[in-house]
């Protein structure tokens, strides 16, 4: 799966990048984005477009581990355990408080 997101630079050449490190984007005018580690790249595409890319991407990802939950039962035990939420409101750690789980319709 790929797992990095394609953008232009200013000067036309393609890029292709790991959107998990991208700390911010903005539009001054020109998209710059800035990474986790400092360093700052301007690309063609707008804020917006960057971010719907980002999306797609993550929405892939999570399509994909649902399938592969759904291909092997027994990480849905696992999958079940995860919606336990083991802190209830009033902070106690003590005290299991299932998470409502959404309808299938």
């Amino acid at each position: 799966m790929q797992t990095m997101i394609e953008l232009t630079r200013l000067n036309g050449n393609p890029m292709v990048l790991n959107s998990d490190l991208i700390k911010m984007a903005e539009a001054s005018p020109d998209t710059m984005l800035t990474l986790v580690n400092g360093e700052k790249l301007i690309v063609r595409e707008t804020c917006k477009q960057v971010t719907e890319r980002v999306l797609a991407y993550r929405a892939r990802l999570l399509a994909a581990v649902s399938r592969r939950l759904l291909a092997r039962p027994e990480l849905q035990r696992v999958v079940s355990l995860a919606s336990l939420d083991l802190v209830d409101k009033s902070g106690s750690s003590n005290t299991p408080v299932r998470k409502p789980q959404r309808s299938s319709n």
